[in-house]
């Protein structure tokens, strides 16, 4: 049977809690009639004590029979209310009570046997007498001249323990209110815990079922709304990769029927065709849509090694200028052709960073790709290279349609695409960014729509050593 957080919490504190709370009933249960009885038991040594001092002084004084003395004593003894006084003669019975009873047989004494025995001519008891609790203290007196052994006092305890069954109704009463007033926050914070919990297991089911729009209500600002809170998060970045996921499906599957549609085509063309002219514009474009075909699988395959963890670089010293400078010689021609201004002003000086070359130069292919497709013609994309002291800024800024506010911070997110309707997959950015970041650097991108992009690329320069050492190896 499945063990609920409640059944957990009842078995293990609850019940615990129970069980401690009849242990200090029944503590406090014998230490309050200890108590009880200790004051009973003191007040009858006291009074005990006064009488047979009454009766050694009596004894002192006239130096014959106290018997009568003794009499006296009992007849008037004013704390007949409370204790009864026996006198108990030479036989061993009660030959005189304070109550004016005589008893026709002989009653048990435990405690004038204890006194008989014991060294201080005391003892005591504390039992029952019929259906009567009572306590009793006996203590002998001088037997001298005297037809007396001992005297007893007797109380009854009915009123003793209707005093502790009182106090012990109070404990028990408040353990009963503690009890259920534990019980009671108990559950409602466990109702605390197991409603939300509730909610976000049916709210994950409803998103393991591809149901994204579901969230959960955040009613507390504890542990358990902090745990809410991130789970609607959660719930956000998955509707958001599912949609960056179908987009990217939808822009894949354009992207790939485009160059497909065009390489079918003109395939067909050609084996029709015996036209020369014909055949050489036809390869050329099934060799400039394969290379299309061909990058997208690159960009998809390093997507891959990223996610397994397999993407690696061959890491040297190298010109990252010398890389710069291919890339641009390689979109000269495509930016002539669409009637963009490229603008780039080659420098001399060597610029020495601890990388990957062709990462590097597949970075600068995909951020000058990313600026030429955004502009359109008659628009401008400028390159700027600035040295600091240990690193190296690659500025690309186009004056194309720009990004949104709202798109900026996700342009750098996997399968993401600021404009749907450029071609594109959605991730070059992405691995771009990856790469980068591989090399201890950062590739910021800044947009306003309608005005353009610049992103900068922050790179580390080498140590001066290693800007020597190359210099030798080139010489």
């Amino acid at each position: 049977m499945k063990r609920s957080i409640a059944n957990r919490w009842f078995i293990n504190t609850f019940s615990v809690m129970i069980i401690a709370l009849i242990l200090v009933n029944i503590v406090a249960f014998y230490l309050v009639r200890s108590n009880y009885y200790s004051s009973v038991y003191s007040y009858m040594q006291a009074q005990a004590n006064i009488l047979t001092s009454i009766l050694n002084r009596g004894y002192e004084d006239t130096g014959s029979n106290t018997s009568q003395l003794m009499r006296q004593l009992v007849e008037n003894f004013d704390k007949k209310e409370t204790l009864e006084l026996m006198a108990i003669n030479l036989d061993g019975d009660v030959a005189l009570t304070s109550s004016g009873f005589s008893l026709s047989q002989k009653i048990d004494m435990p405690d004038f046997e204890e006194a008989i025995k014991s060294d201080d001519g005391t003892g005591s008891y504390t039992g029952s007498y019929g259906r009567e609790k009572i306590m009793a203290y006996t203590v002998l007196v001088q037997s001298q001249n005297n037809a007396y052994s001992a005297i007893r006092l007797v109380s009854s305890l009915d009123k003793v323990n209707s005093h502790i069954n009182t106090v012990i109704t109070m404990f028990v009463s408040v353990s009963a209110a503690i009890i259920l007033i534990v019980f009671l926050s108990g559950m409602y914070f466990i109702k605390s815990i197991i409603i939300p919990l509730r909610q976000i297991g049916a709210t994950a089911g409803k998103l393991a079922q591809g149901d994204f729009t579901v969230r959960i209500k955040s009613e507390t600002d504890d542990e358990i709304g902090d745990l809410c809170t991130v789970f609607n998060h959660m719930a956000d970045e998955l509707e958001n990769s599912e949609t960056i996921k179908n987009d990217f499906i939808s822009s894949v599957s354009h992207e790939l029927r485009t160059p497909l549609t065009a390489i079918k085509g003109w395939s067909e063309t050609l084996v029709e065709e015996n036209d020369p002219e014909t055949a050489k514009k036809g390869m050329r474009v099934i060799a400039g849509e394969a290379h299309r075909l061909s990058s997208m699988v690159e960009e998809l395959l390093d997507f891959s090694r990223i996610q397994s963890g397999r993407f690696t670089l061959e890491m040297t010293n190298m010109d990252v200028l010398a890389e710069l400078g291919e890339a641009v010689l390689i979109y000269s021609e495509k930016a002539r052709k669409d009637g963009v201004r490229f603008i780039y002003e080659e420098i001399e000086e060597p610029a020495i960073i601890f990388g990957d070359k062709n990462r590097i130069r597949q970075v600068f292919i995909n951020i000058i790709d990313n600026a030429l497709k955004y502009t359109d013609s008659g628009g401008k994309v400028e390159i700027d290279v600035v040295f600091t002291e240990k690193d190296i800024k690659i500025i690309v800024s186009d004056s194309g349609i720009g990004i949104s506010e709202s798109d900026l911070p996700r342009v750098k997110t996997k399968f993401y695409k600021a404009n749907m309707n450029r071609r594109g997959s959605g991730i070059g950015l992405a691995v771009a960014d990856e790469i980068i970041q591989l090399h201890k650097g950062s590739l910021n991108i800044d947009s306003e729509v309608g005005k353009g992009t610049t992103v900068t690329i922050l790179l580390p320069l080498a140590k001066a050593s290693e800007h020597e050492r190359m210099n030798d190896i080139e010489q």
